[in-house]
């Protein structure tokens, strides 16, 4: 068995010496079981006992950190631990893949259960979710730009950035800062803007959530929700939790997200610098007196166009592949 890259990066978080291309192109090698160069795709539900009676270990024995015991595909499969090793070595932490970005989210607040969740714009279905979540647990929810003292323990800051749908940034650090100056967690949404156009964690975020239907499946052909953490531990909980709430990924769709995590970092850079160069064309017709754009535009939206120190700092790999317009 291959232990090419990432049985260091992808399992323990040790960053790995070589490019991000690379890693998304072998990063989970060391899991490969058969000879095919193209991961194959596995559909079954459940998984054979060795053969050799000394090599039975009782379940609860089972080592968590050994990528080949599956058991189930409600604990772990070859096609969801091959994606989990893809994107814990893009996204620099243990990544836990779930059916539907709203999935992790969901399961993101039934793992740290606050007492209040604090944001004010993000999207849509991850309101949904914390509407259900407040009627069943009482959660309160706050602005996001609430006094910081309204911020307690315990409690989420949830922080989408860039923006779904216009494109616009937050500042990560900012609301870091103000989150753990009152022990709360920072939940940053990066779904539109993936390494390497910004790292959350480097600026602060606790958990970092993606919906991968979007630019990691990038064929809209596939529903994917990834959490991310830096801590062993929390992802062992993750991990634990989401097979009772039950939002674990197809093995299907786990196999579309291993093809399309192969290209992630040439599609997303190609698609922020035409997003940007299309911005910075509209904006600039916006300002021609008689132009053909300014008569059925009024405004355009992007991180590219904010003119904050902070913007290029913390997207310095580039703006946004969405922007909005008015």
């Amino acid at each position: 068995m291959s232990k090419f890259i990432l049985q260091p990066s992808a399992v323990t978080g040790i960053p790995s010496k070589y490019s991000t291309e690379t890693n998304l192109v072998h990063a989970d090698e060391f899991l490969n079981e058969v000879n095919d160069v193209a991961p194959p795709i596995h559909v079954s539900t459940t998984f054979r006992y060795p053969r050799d009676p000394s090599k039975l270990i009782a379940a609860k024995d089972l080592p968590l950190e050994d990528a080949d015991s599956h058991v189930y595909s409600r604990l772990s499969s070859p096609s969801t631990a091959r994606l989990e090793a893809l994107l814990s070595s893009h996204l620099n932490g243990y990544a836990i893949v779930y059916s539907s970005g709203v999935a992790a989210f969901h399961a993101a607040l039934v793992h740290l259960n606050p007492r209040q969740l604090s944001g004010s714009l993000f999207y849509h279905g991850c309101h949904g979710v914390a509407d259900i979540h407040s009627r069943l647990t009482g959660m309160k929810q706050i602005p996001l730009d609430c006094p910081v003292e309204d911020l307690q323990p315990g409690d989420v800051v949830h922080l989408e950035t860039p923006l779904n749908p216009l494109g616009t940034a937050f500042d990560i650090k900012y609301y870091a800062d103000r989150a753990h100056s009152r022990g709360a967690i920072l939940m940053v949404d990066s779904t539109f803007a993936p390494p390497p156009l910004q790292d959350p964690f480097e600026f602060g975020a606790d958990i970092v959530m993606h919906s991968g239907s979007k630019y990691i499946g990038g064929h809209s052909d596939m529903l994917a929700g990834v959490l991310v953490t830096r801590d062993i531990k929390t992802r062992w909980k993750l991990w634990d939790e989401r097979l009772y709430l039950g939002g674990v990924m197809g093995n299907l769709e786990a196999w579309l997200g291993t093809r399309s995590a192969r290209t992630l970092e040439m599609r997303v850079l190609r698609q922020s610098e035409n997003a940007t160069k299309l911005v910075g064309w509209l904006s600039e017709e916006l300002g021609k007196e008689g132009s053909v754009i300014g008569g059925v535009v009024e405004n355009v939206k992007h991180a590219s166009l904010q003119e904050e120190e902070w913007v290029r700092k913390q997207m310095k790999g580039g703006f946004g592949p969405v922007f909005g317009i008015e």
